[in-house]
């Protein structure tokens, strides 16, 4: 496959890996400084982006766009793509509902682009085996291929668009909605007065859950306040598969509780840091 004009929409910690794999892959890929910060332009630079000044110029010259941001910015990237009339392929790599995915296609397709949904399961790429893209859409194996030599392991799973957020929400319903609900736990029984005491007794009869939680709050917290609309989108994809999305639902207003810790990883948060603000 010849190689490729990228546009990668925005490089966050995990886009920003994702244009370096693309990068890898062999293609030339841009990214839009126009109304992003300094750690945006570190993450940009480090990654191998070519700065295209403005989101227009950057759609001008691609051939292929890549979005990747939290999910409730996800629809305002795909009109502001579809404005500048942009033909070419359209990734959506967002974690969002299926049907949410499906309105980003039609926004796209409406534009002229041919679009493509992903969904990213893993960390931020940084050695091979950790993180996969699946990706579904007519030209999926088509973007695959962008990413061929790369640490990024691209996985076309079908020809319908919507599939791969599908599997990316399931994924992320138990993964992410789990440290939320073991948190929310922990809260429960820090107000009770028997927090040492369950940890006692998880101890003896569920050892692992102990680790759980502390790893959620070093791990999950600071990352909390990218997931508020990610639990939304699980939320509604459960509603529209007839189940009750009251789960992660709730997972949303925890990890909303949970905003105050944004991007705080020095040093690592603790249980006992995090405990108060759930509570609140």
């Amino acid at each position: 496959m010849a190689k490729k004009t990228v546009a990668l929409l925005h490089p966050g910690n995990m886009g920003a890996s994702i244009g370096a794999a693309a990068a890898a892959g062999g293609n030339r890929v841009l990214w839009a400084s126009s109304g992003r910060g300094q750690a945006t332009r570190k993450r940009a630079e480090q990654a191998g982006l070519h700065d295209a000044g403005t989101l227009a110029e950057a759609v001008r010259q691609a051939e292929v766009v890549l979005s990747v941001c939290p999910p409730h910015a996800a629809i305002d990237v795909a009109r502001a793509v579809a404005a500048e009339k942009f033909s070419g392929t359209y990734l959506d790599a967002n974690a969002v509902s299926r049907a949410t995915a499906e309105e980003i296609g039609a926004i796209v397709s409406a534009g002229g682009a041919s679009y493509v949904d992903g969904g990213i399961i893993g960390s931020p790429v940084k050695q091979a085996g950790t993180t996969r893209l699946y990706l579904s859409g007519a030209r999926a194996a088509e973007v695959a291929e962008l990413f061929r030599g790369s640490m990024l392991d691209a996985r076309p799973i079908g020809a319908v668009p919507g599939q791969a957020s599908a599997l990316k929400i399931a994924y992320a319903a138990w993964t992410k909605g789990t440290d939320a609900l073991v948190l929310a736990i922990r809260a429960l029984a820090a107000h009770e007065g028997v927090d040492q005491a369950l940890l006692d007794e998880w101890s003896i009869s569920q050892p692992a859950l102990a680790k759980k939680c502390d790893r959620a709050a070093a791990v999950a917290v600071p990352k909390a306040w990218r997931y508020v609309g990610e639990m939304q989108e699980i939320a509604e994809a459960f509603e529209n598969a007839g189940l009750p999305g009251g789960f992660h639902e709730a997972a949303a207003q925890i990890c909303q509780r949970l905003t105050c810790f944004k991007d705080q990883t020095d040093p690592p948060l603790t249980m006992t840091r995090v405990l108060p603000a759930l509570a609140n």
